[in-house]
């Protein structure tokens, strides 16, 4: 079977499922403009612009953090419906080609998330770049990909445990710091000019390879023993 039509088929299925239920959707909409409303309200960003930007890019980071937790917590429970999770661990298809698909799902989920928080950021911090806004198209991606990745394989370790909600920030927060501090200081350095991204986003860029070869490697060991 071919590696790539398995993986899009997976995509599609839980595209096509959230486009139905917009579970994740709604959930991660919810929590991502509860922070940009909630820190507006605690200062003025208007009287205050450099400060706003130097902080929209912690912000961020923590919107599209729980944005990707409310996403991650959803897609693997509806494995779980009707026993299609076994139905998987039986299938020749290769088991990395699910978490592949489910992945890019999740990833897909975050960036629309993304896509709407960045006019309601503009809006309520007055937003203007001094650096090089472009370059937010390769930070916001990789930076988000790196904490969906970890996440989508740390959810299914924590799939069958009573409190997986809990469990899943407990493992993922610490191993993902690297990532969510590359995120935060590279958007930070584009949003003041204050400093080049460059390192961070090599940070970034590392900790992608690294970790996407890590889990589509072990995915089929933690399928199987899950």
């Amino acid at each position: 079977m071919n590696y790539t039509r398995i993986v899009w088929a997976h995509l599609r299925k839980d595209l096509r499922l959230e486009w139905r239920t917009k579970d994740s959707l709604n959930g991660m909409l919810f929590f991502s403009l509860l922070v940009v409303v909630v820190f507006a309200m605690a200062f003025d960003p208007t009287a205050f612009p450099t400060i706003a930007r130097q902080i929209s890019g912690g912000l961020l980071g923590v919107a599209v953090l729980f944005s990707a937790m409310t996403a991650l917590n959803q897609s693997w429970a509806r494995e779980l419906n009707n026993h299609v999770l076994d139905a998987h661990r039986l299938s020749p298809a290769p088991a990395s080609a699910l978490f592949v698909g489910k992945a890019l799902a999740n990833f897909i989920f975050v960036m629309v998330v993304e896509l709407v928080l960045a006019p309601v950021f503009t809006l309520f911090y007055n937003l203007h770049p001094l650096g090089q806004p472009w370059k937010l198209l390769i930070i916001l991606p990789l930076g988000t990909w790196a904490l969906v990745v970890n996440g989508t394989f740390f959810a299914v370790l924590s799939l069958r445990t009573r409190n997986r909600e809990t469990l899943l920030p407990l493992v993922l927060l610490p191993i993902s710091m690297p990532a969510l501090l590359g995120l935060i200081q590279a958007t930070t350095a584009v949003l003041t000019g204050e400093f080049e991204p460059t390192l961070w986003i090599k940070v970034l860029v590392a900790y992608v390879i690294v970790f996407t070869t890590a889990c589509v490697l072990l995915f089929d060991t933690v399928l199987v023993g899950d």
